[in-house]
């Protein structure tokens, strides 16, 4: 792989949209990197799933994929060969027969960590006092706004099924573990990087470094791109 020759998906988590990569983007594309940011309908986990393969059928030539917290269990579902690479950015990694929720629930949550239900239409949103707690506590007042503006409630049905076998078992992965995170703790992340054998890189940062910390998102993207 090369610059002039990879595209870069970038798959946005629970409570975004593609926006949430707009830091991410700039600095890949004036470095000569073409990136699509793919956009997820948060409905069902097969529904997802379908949402990247269409962005993935708009390509052509090798793809390196780049996952958002719960975008990284996404992109491992995904059976498109141009896809040469994976790249978790405080992501989910449920293995085979695993659900998103198995993995997020597999250790206690941090104590700013807010309390998740479905509202009466059966949707998952965050609260707003979230996004400055626990979401993106590094954030700016101007960054937390967008956030909780532009969130996309996640449906139950994208964390409750079973995966199968996972794309990292056959690509190689990078992992960035964020060591703030209040929504996925880093020993959780640690423990799914190594798992999947990730090259693993570790940074004091939040929940949502795409915001938050940029630079440290994009030196991982390069790396695996490289």
């Amino acid at each position: 792989m090369s610059l002039n020759t990879v595209s870069i998906v970038l798959v946005h988590g629970a409570w975004a949209d593609g926006s949430s990569w707009a830091k991410v983007i700039g600095p890949l594309t004036a470095g000569g990197v073409k990136v699509v940011a793919a956009p997820l309908p948060l409905t069902t986990f097969r529904e997802d799933v379908a949402a990247l393969d269409r962005t993935l059928d708009r390509l052509a030539g090798p793809v390196v994929l780049v996952g958002h917290a719960y975008a990284g269990a996404v992109i491992a579902a995904t059976r498109d060969e141009k896809v040469q690479g994976l790249v978790y950015v405080a992501a989910l990694a449920p293995d085979e027969g695993e659900t998103v929720a198995d993995v997020f629930y597999r250790v206690a949550p941090h104590p700013q960590a807010p309390k998740l239900a479905p509202d009466n239409h059966g949707l998952i949103y965050l609260p707003e006092s979230a996004f400055a707690a626990a979401f993106a506590q590094n954030a700016s007042a101007e960054e937390l706004a967008v956030l909780a503006a532009v969130q996309r409630p996640i449906s139950p049905a994208c964390i409750s099924v079973a995966v199968d076998r996972p794309l990292w078992k056959d690509r190689p992965s990078w992992f960035l573990v964020a060591e703030q995170d209040r929504m996925i703790v880093h020993e959780n992340q640690r423990f799914m990087a190594e798992r999947m054998k990730a090259q693993v890189r570790s940074h004091p940062v939040d929940h949502t470094p795409i915001v938050t910390a940029p630079s440290v998102v994009v030196d991982i993207i390069r790396e695996a791109i490289a």
